[in-house]
């Protein structure tokens, strides 16, 4: 017996009426659905999602269908967790951009920031 996972990924599937979540829970895992704005989070396996995504946009309570983009974004952050930038170094860029003539707008480190 062993465990084998399934990289799934999200959908966000916008339609017309509630009434046909069933049809719905076919196509994978319905995660949220929110009344309100009339959409539902469905998590589909990476594999199907293609597939998955042209049927949904070819039923007819379906408004749009939107693919998550999380499994693009890369989510090492290392490099930049263990590097905190010292007032005197963001000063000292702000300098160099100032006699270089660029306009570029440097935002502070959250974690520089203090309460």
């Amino acid at each position: 017996m062993e465990l084998t996972l399934n990289e799934r990924q999200g959908m966000i599937v916008w339609v017309y009426s509630l009434r046909h979540l069933k049809t719905l829970k076919r196509f994978g895992l319905i995660h949220y659905v929110s009344k309100k704005m009339k959409y539902v989070v469905i998590y589909i396996d990476r594999d199907d999602v293609e597939v998955a995504e042209k049927k949904l946009n070819g039923l007819h309570f379906v408004r749009k269908v939107e693919v998550s983009y999380r499994p693009l974004i890369n989510m090492n952050f290392s490099e930049r967790i263990g590097h905190r930038k010292t007032r005197k170094e963001v000063e000292e860029i702000e300098e160099i951009n100032m006699i270089e003539g660029k306009n570029e707008l440097l935002l502070k480190d959250p974690l520089e920031v203090v309460l």
